[in-house]
């Protein structure tokens, strides 16, 4: 009866064995033939290559899968560890599809294709709700803040503009500056003269030119 197995990649002795043309290390070894004793492997690699293996027979094929550790879980490696010939060989095999790995695979489709996005838009509305209240208090916050600022600048502008108006309302507490005295006429704002040529007795001050103060 034929065997076959799927290598991932093999070594005997820790040298690797691989295709002899393009050096591809995943490889089948299957015995052909009619009878056991008539049968001889052969070996193809993954680009298609094919090759006999005169190293090997049927039963070294038969020892191989029996040394093979297996996969219980869907993370686990199939391994094989033998001694054939003198040499020991030493690979992984291609893994078999296990009760395990459907069960993963429809667990995983299920979790991140249909649970897992759900949860997060789930959650993206929870943080939604969250966010619109603090932002709703935050912006009118600013809002009063920027109106509290405006309606004040508005007031000083206003009650600068009237104070440089005819028509702006007095200053209640407005207090006029002291008035200094001019220092030639003492604040009389002119001087009496008496004079043979004029006819006036009076002239103003030309210093503060009649104000009665120095500015």
């Amino acid at each position: 009866m034929g065997i076959e197995l799927k290598i991932q990649h093999m070594t005997m002795d820790g040298l690797p064995y691989t295709c002899p043309e393009c050096g591809t290390s995943a490889f089948t070894l299957d015995a052909r033939g009619i009878a056991d004793v008539l049968s001889s492997v052969w070996a193809t690699c993954s680009t298609f290559h094919s090759w006999e293996v005169m190293i090997f027979d049927i039963d070294d094929l038969r020892a191989i899968n029996s040394a093979r550790t297996g996969r219980q879980r869907a993370e686990d490696i199939d391994t094989f560890r033998v001694v054939i010939g003198g040499a020991v060989l030493e690979g992984v095999l291609h893994p078999g599809v296990i009760l395990d790995d459907v069960k993963r695979a429809v667990t995983d489709a299920y979790w991140k294709r249909l649970i897992k996005p759900e949860l997060r838009r789930r959650k993206n509305k929870v943080k939604q709700a969250i966010k619109q209240p603090i932002r709703a208090a935050r912006n009118a916050a600013k809002t009063r803040a920027a109106d509290t600022v405006a309606a004040a600048k508005a007031a000083a502008i206003g009650a600068a503009w009237d104070w440089q108006t005819v028509s702006g309302a007095p200053d209640p507490d407005y207090q006029p500056e002291p008035v200094t005295p001019c220092a030639a006429c003492r604040g009389k704002g002119g001087f009496d003269i008496t004079s043979r040529i004029h006819d006036i007795s009076y002239v103003t001050c030309t210093v503060c030119l009649g104000t009665g103060e120095a500015d």
